[in-house]
């Protein structure tokens, strides 16, 4: 296979992805904004945490609610578990790795959150236990997967939602998670802050 058609394989793959995507969880993203929109209206807040890739994502996702997506209006409350590299190192050194995200969900997270937990292969023990934090606090879960699910699905209660991107492939699965973000993003403006069309 040739560089170009390396480039031109990726581009089809993740076109492919999205296609089948919107196709199989079009209603699950919709579901998705209704559950964020509903805790934002109940004046509650978004955590959002991930590793590498999914990290980048969090705080993407928190950023656009913070500050703005596409259309003029106030911040909203979210906030990335993976900013805080003094609250992370702390909690690795003292505690564990595992631990950096579900110490922090114990600290800020209140009933009626909603913790925006984002992993390509859904085998983050870290992502996990704040999965399991997140209920502790009477929080929902949304959660962002790709693959099977791993060992983060079963974890999930009935009132959580899994939005699971049909690949295998991690760049193909980040790729649709940043377009189901920008998704939810445009459905929470579109909700809250209607422009007309």
């Amino acid at each position: 296979m040739t560089a170009l058609e390396r480039v031109q394989n990726h581009f089809a793959q993740s076109i492919q992805t999205k296609i089948a995507t919107a196709d199989m969880l079009s209603e699950d993203i919709v579901r998705a904004s209704e559950q964020l929109v509903c805790a934002l209206l109940a004046g509650k807040k978004i955590l959002a945490c991930g590793n590498g890739g999914s990290a980048a994502d969090a705080q993407h996702f928190a950023a656009e609610l913070v500050n703005r997506f596409e259309v003029e209006r106030p911040g909203l409350p979210a906030i990335a578990l993976t900013t805080d590299v003094s609250c992370i190192t702390s909690i690795a050194n003292d505690y564990a790795y595992t631990e950096i995200f579900s110490k922090q969900v114990e600290a800020l997270g209140q009933a009626g959150d909603v913790l925006l937990a984002l992993s390509t292969s859904g085998k983050s023990a870290n992502v996990n236990l704040a999965i399991e934090a997140a209920h502790m606090k009477k929080m929902t879960v949304l959660a962002l997967t790709g693959r099977d699910g791993g060992t983060l699905a079963p974890l999930l209660a009935a009132s959580d939602l899994e939005i699971r991107i049909p690949a295998n492939v991690t760049a193909r699965i980040q790729e649709t998670h940043i377009l189901v973000l920008h998704c939810l993003c445009d459905l929470i403006d579109f909700s809250l802050f209607p422009q007309g069309e």
